[in-house]
């Protein structure tokens, strides 16, 4: 597989310019990206956030929220 790699080929992707070739993602594809990609912003917020409970199976209690948040 050659990979093409200069400005003329990069600029439909930079200009948001489609070819005869290219073909739309279905909505119901898209619409699954979208939750995907939800569930896991959702996920990395209860990770960072919280202690314990991070699906909200139980009422949220102070107890799992973390006091500090300590980042890189």
């Amino acid at each position: 597989m050659k990979v093409k790699n200069n400005v003329k080929d990069n600029i439909a992707v930079e200009t948001g310019e489609m070819n005869k070739t290219d073909k739309l993602l279905s909505p119901d594809l898209l619409h699954k990206m979208d939750a995907y990609w939800r569930a896991a912003n959702y996920l990395s917020v209860g990770q960072i956030y919280l202690y314990d409970n991070p699906l909200l199976k139980q009422p949220l209690k102070l107890s799992h929220v973390k006091p500090l948040v300590v980042g890189h």
